[in-house]
C-alpha cells in the first residue's frame, strides 16, 4: 500500500455536494438524446447533482452533454470500477465520481485527482480501509439488502465522523428514514427516472418526481 492520503478539500468538496440537495438521481442512460432533457427536468425539479452510471454504451457522451448543455447541474459518473474509468469520466465532464466498491488501486487513484470520489462499501472492513487512506465521505450500497437503517445505525457508533450516502433499493417512501440518521448525507436512487417516463420522453413527470424530493 502506498502512503497516499485523501485531501480533505476533497471531503469538502462532496458535503457542498451533497447540500445541493438530499437526493442524488441515479442514472443509467440508454439514449444520447435523452440525457441532456432528463438533466434539464431533475434540475428543473430542484436536484442539480445527478450520478450517470457507466452502465450504456453512450454513458460517457452523456455526461458530456449534460456538462456543456446544463451548466446549473454538477454532473457525476458512478459504476466507476477502476482507474481508467475515473479517468474517462473525469475527461467527459464529471464533476464528482462514484464506484459500488473499493479497491486499493482506485482509492489510491483518487488520492491524486482533483475530483472528488464517493467509494462504495458494504462492511465494516472496507470502510476501515477507505478512512486508512483519509476517505471519510461513503457511498453505502448495496443499501437494503446490506442492512439498510439497521446497519447505518450500528455503524455510527465506532464510525461517529463518517458519513454515508446511502443507495440501492431505496424508493420514495423509504428515503425519509435514511435522511432522519445523523450519518446519512444524501440517498441515491433510481426510481427519479423511471424507464417508461425516459423512454416517453415525459420530462415533466420526472420534473414532478424530481420536485417531490426536493427541499426547494
Amino acid at each position: 500500500m502506498t502512503d497516499l492520503t485523501y485531501p480533505t478539500r476533497l471531503t469538502d468538496r462532496i458535503d457542498e455536494l451533497v447540500q445541493l440537495a438530499p437526493v442524488i438521481p441515479v442514472l443509467t442512460i440508454k439514449r444520447i438524446e435523452d440525457a441532456v432533457p432528463l438533466a434539464q427536468a431533475l434540475v428543473a425539479g430542484g436536484l442539480p447533482v445527478l450520478e450517470v452510471t457507466l452502465r450504456s454504451p453512450v454513458a460517457l457522451q452523456a455526461i458530456e452533454a449534460i456538462a456543456e448543455q446544463v451548466p446549473e447541474a454538477e454532473v457525476g459518473a458512478g459504476t466507476v470500477l477502476n482507474p481508467g474509468d475515473f479517468d474517462r469520466a473525469v475527461a467527459a465532464g464529471s464533476r464528482f465520481i462514484v464506484s459500488p466498491g473499493i479497491t486499493g488501486e482506485l482509492l489510491d487513484h483518487a488520492c491524486t485527482s482533483s475530483v472528488p470520489l464517493l467509494p462504495g462499501i458494504q462492511t465494516v472492513s472496507e470502510l476501515m480501509e477507505g478512512i486508512q487512506r483519509g476517505y471519510q465521505r461513503f457511498k453505502f450500497f448495496p443499501a437494503e439488502i446490506a442492512g439498510g437503517t439497521g446497519a447505518l445505525k450500528a455503524i455510527a457508533g465506532p464510525f461517529a465522523d463518517v458519513r454515508f450516502c446511502p443507495t440501492g433499493g431505496i424508493r420514495a417512501h423509504t428515503a425519509a428514514d435514511y435522511l432522519a440518521l445523523p450519518n446519512v448525507m444524501c440517498v441515491g436512487g433510481t426510481w427519479l427516472a423511471p424507464n417508461d417516463l425516459v423512454e416517453q420522453g415525459d420530462w415533466d413527470a420526472i420534473r414532478e418526481l424530481a420536485r417531490a424530493c426536493s427541499p426547494h
